[in-house]
């Protein structure tokens, strides 16, 4: 069984949040006290075994709390295959027709109006107080075997401390509550309930669960413990990118020499390994030896079709989440070198030739090849132009999104028969890098640091030389600054679109200087002789990155819940 999206009776929803509580102080006794008859109840919860493993399972996803989180499913960690992505609030892309992320590319956030970012807090504390509700459950099953208990704390753990690295990767210090389940009849405005801790004690709390989660779950999924769910490397991958941000500039509250340990750990379970079925399957394959931990799809659930969402509009796709120019110029040639580098071999004319190979994997661009024909998004008559059909679904970039795609699924009228790739929450080439970067940081780039099989520039070497990729190595003798470059360059492309480069412009405290950049894309007119001309435009007009904005701010609504007693984020 695959832990997925599905409407089985188990997966109704639960509403047993106190987010928000005070919102239901206006409301009359003998209205609380309706019995609802579309959902499970919390008897069934506590006393069927059953019926209390899928609630466990049904963790994993949370309440769709915002318009266009997901398509007739629910959202999971992060926001993963919902329409605009994580990505469309960074230099990767913009999402064509705004869906509450173009006031966050202009710097417009506000706690009355926090766009696509809103959901946060309020999920995550929901999903808590779920774990722990049903971890004060689980002593109370006398029939369930202890193995099998201990295991479902390990899992519990796991998905608190997600929550938990969601709140404190946005926010910063945010409040801790242990494992109370807080009930309306609380008093709720106890000062102790919205108190933030520091990012240093969060941390230090997140571990300690990670820690915990790791020791009691088991290294593989089995008959006994289905695919998708968490594992050791899946706990102990959290902690490695959780120990990677405290070491980085914006947190400082952390060692590099902790973050080289936590990566190591992972690495030392011999289980993982870099896929070589090529990088554009691996986003389309479930299971491969590279994901750590996914969320699977299957075809009983309706979900977003990505092929239709993010599709050329010559072939009735929407354009969606359109790569921008700053990102398509930072892919180096073939050789390694930057487009920037006169010895590179890069030639303005023929801009898309002879790049790192990942990025006709990522980017769909004028004249590359797609399903039966090749992409136009030149003008005057280019098919995928403004001059195609549908134009208001042309890109804004003049780029489309090709990384995700299963070309084999269909694009028009795709529901219920597209949209099932697998969404990679951690993979082998993250933990690769997390220990690049952090080993560089704390030894130099060609020393092995102790306890490791291989030194920071051998481990990005391994993600460059995968097979399809062939990028060059890296050169021995680089110097740590060089190094630095080499490992963002490589987190810039190898995990394009995958929910990392929001959070890595900030903890390295380069955000101000990548977000304030234009959103660029390219306008390319096809001449008399068939060659093109590629002109720069400004694809999103007015972004903007203020300092205020390496954090969220809380929104105002949880604010005011907690009667001002919530410390707002500076700046907001």
């Amino acid at each position: 069984m695959k832990i997925k999206n599905n409407k089985s009776i188990y997966a109704k929803y639960l509403l047993l949040m106190v987010s928000g509580a005070c919102a239901f102080s206006a409301c009359k006794k003998d209205m609380l006290n309706v019995t609802p008859t579309d959902r499970i109840s919390t008897t069934a919860i506590e006393s069927d075994t059953a019926v209390f493993e899928a609630f466990v399972t049904n963790r994993y996803i949370g309440a769709k709390l915002q318009d266009k989180e997901g398509e007739g499913t629910n959202p999971g960690f992060g926001r993963a295959f919902e329409y605009s992505m994580w990505s469309s609030v960074t230099d990767e892309s913009i999402y064509n027709n705004d869906d509450n992320t173009w006031l966050m590319q202009r710097g417009q956030m506000a706690p009355e109006n926090t766009g696509i970012a809103g959901t946060f807090w309020g999920r995550s504390y929901r999903s808590i107080r779920e774990c722990n509700y049903a971890l004060s459950l689980l002593p109370n099953f006398t029939t369930m075997s202890a193995a099998h208990k201990t295991r479902l704390e390990g899992e519990l753990k796991f998905i608190r401390a997600f929550r938990y690295h969601d709140l404190i990767r946005n926010y910063g210090g945010v409040v801790l509550v242990g494992d109370k389940v807080y009930q309306l009849k609380d008093n709720l405005q106890d000062p102790a309930l919205y108190k933030r801790a520091s990012l240093a004690d969060c941390l230090k709390y997140v571990y300690a669960q990670l820690d915990d989660a790791a020791s009691k779950l088991p290294r593989d999924n089995d008959g006994t413990w289905q695919l998708g769910r968490a594992t050791k490397g899946a706990a102990l991958a959290l902690k490695s990118r959780l120990t990677l941000y405290a070491a980085s500039p914006l947190y400082g509250v952390g060692t590099w020499q902790d973050a080289v340990t936590a990566a190591q750990a992972v690495i030392s379970l011999n289980k993982y390994g870099i896929y070589q079925g090529g990088y554009a399957n691996l986003f389309t394959t479930n299971e491969t030896n590279e994901g750590i931990f996914e969320r699977l799809y299957t075809k009983n659930a309706p979900h977003v079709a990505l092929e239709i969402a993010n599709g050329p509009n010559g072939y009735g796709g929407w354009a969606g989440n359109s790569p921008l120019q700053n990102l398509v110029d930072d892919y180096e040639m073939k050789n390694g070198k930057a487009i920037t580098d006169p010895t590179s071999g890069y030639d303005p004319n023929n801009p898309y030739q002879n790049r790192d190979p990942r990025f006709g994997m990522t980017v769909l661009y004028n004249g590359a090849q797609y399903r039966d024909s090749y992409i136009q998004s030149f003008i005057p008559g280019g098919k995928d132009s403004k001059d195609g059909p549908s134009n208001w679904n042309t890109t804004k970039t003049g780029y489309y999104l090709k990384k995700f795609m299963n070309d084999g699924y269909p694009l028009l009228n795709p529901w219920g028969n597209s949209g099932f790739q697998p969404w990679l929450y951690f993979r082998y080439a993250e933990i690769l890098l997390n220990f690049a970067e952090a080993a560089n940081e704390a030894y130099g780039p060609d020393v092995v640091p102790p306890g490791s099989s291989f030194s920071a520039r051998q481990a990005v070497n391994m993600v460059r030389s995968r097979q399809g990729v062939n990028m060059p190595d890296l050169d021995a003798g680089l110097s740590q600054a060089q190094m630095r470059d080499a490992v963002r360059y490589e987190r810039r492309v190898e995990l394009a679109f995958e929910e990392h480069r929001y959070y890595d412009v900030r903890r390295w405290k380069i955000a101000d200087v990548t977000e304030n950049k234009p959103a660029a894309g390219v306008i390319i007119t096809k001449n008399s002789d068939g060659t093109f001309t590629y002109t720069p435009k400004v694809a999103l007009d007015g972004r903007s990155f203020q300092q205020k904005h390496y954090w969220l701010p809380i929104p105002r609504t949880e604010i005011q819940a907690s009667n001002g007693q919530l410390e707002q984020n500076p700046g907001y």
